[in-house]
């Protein structure tokens, strides 16, 4: 796998290249405790435990949240690892119901278009028993709307184009469930967050890990992101309303979905 190109970058042997991080970027030692062979298998399990646990909703209380819990959520997805520390993502925190409003009438109006013309009816009758359609009432019902955007590139101090490498995994490590850490912290990233029993246990709260189809470049003119942003997730957050309920559902077990060499 290559990083993604640029055509503006210059020469490899150009002289005047410099690296977008300083030359002489000190390093320190990794602070980590090593476990028990015993105790790292227990919190292994505890672990599956918790993110088995995780759902996502779609019914979700109007009440507000503190907007502090957002800064805390944000700043965890913020600690995640990137290609070359670029840091490629925005994330657009969205509680003003007007905007809401308008967010889902555009998703709401590419969505029956999707279900009515464009996806198909095998994938429609896949949906059914989700009962998931076009309308998206949790847009405007719960108190948070988190839009995921990453940065295809960036602009270094002295205006030249940054490339920004590998954006697309550097975004999804960013809501993964690994984020990159060597811990178990209560706010790992966005995905062991939001939409995850991680997000109820520790932050009281739920979401629904979504990706507006066609929706990307009029969300992206409606918020105001620049040319160099794409829009990757769109995550409600909140309370789940008190009638809230998800599908039954189970998982391959894991001799579906390892094999072992």
């Amino acid at each position: 796998m290559s990083p993604e190109s640029d055509s503006d970058s210059t020469n490899d042997n150009d002289e005047y290249i410099v690296p977008a991080l300083p030359s002489d970027l000190k390093h320190i030692r990794l602070k980590f405790k090593k476990r028990p062979v015993d105790e790292s298998i227990k919190r292994s399990e505890e672990f599956y435990r918790l993110m088995d646990g995780r759902r996502t909703v779609r019914h979700f209380s109007k009440e507000p949240i503190p907007k502090e819990i957002i800064y805390n959520i944000i700043k965890t997805a913020g600690t995640s690892p990137s290609g070359a520390h670029t840091e490629p993502w925005t994330f657009v925190a969205v509680s003003s119901l007007e905007m809401k409003q308008q967010i889902r009438q555009i998703i709401e109006d590419e969505e029956e278009l999707n279900y009515k013309k464009r996806m198909g009816k095998i994938w429609t009758t896949d949906l059914k028993p989700l009962k998931t359609d076009w309308v998206k009432e949790y847009l405007t019902d719960a108190p948070y709307l988190i839009l995921v955007f990453k940065q295809t590139y960036g602009v270094r101090d002295d205006g030249k184009k940054k490339l920004h490498y590998y954006n697309e995994q550097s975004v999804s490590i960013a809501w993964n469930p690994f984020g990159g850490n060597s811990r178990l912290p209560p706010l790992r990233a966005l995905e062991t967050i939001f939409g995850s029993p991680a997000l109820r246990k520790y932050a009281g709260l739920v979401s629904l890990t979504s990706t507006p189809l066609n929706c990307g470049p009029a969300l992206k003119k409606l918020i105001g992101r620049p040319a160099s942003e794409k829009l990757t997730l769109l995550l409600p957050v909140g309370y789940p309303s008190e009638d809230c309920s998800v599908p039954d559902l189970h998982r391959k077990p894991l001799d579906d979905i390892l094999i072992e060499i």
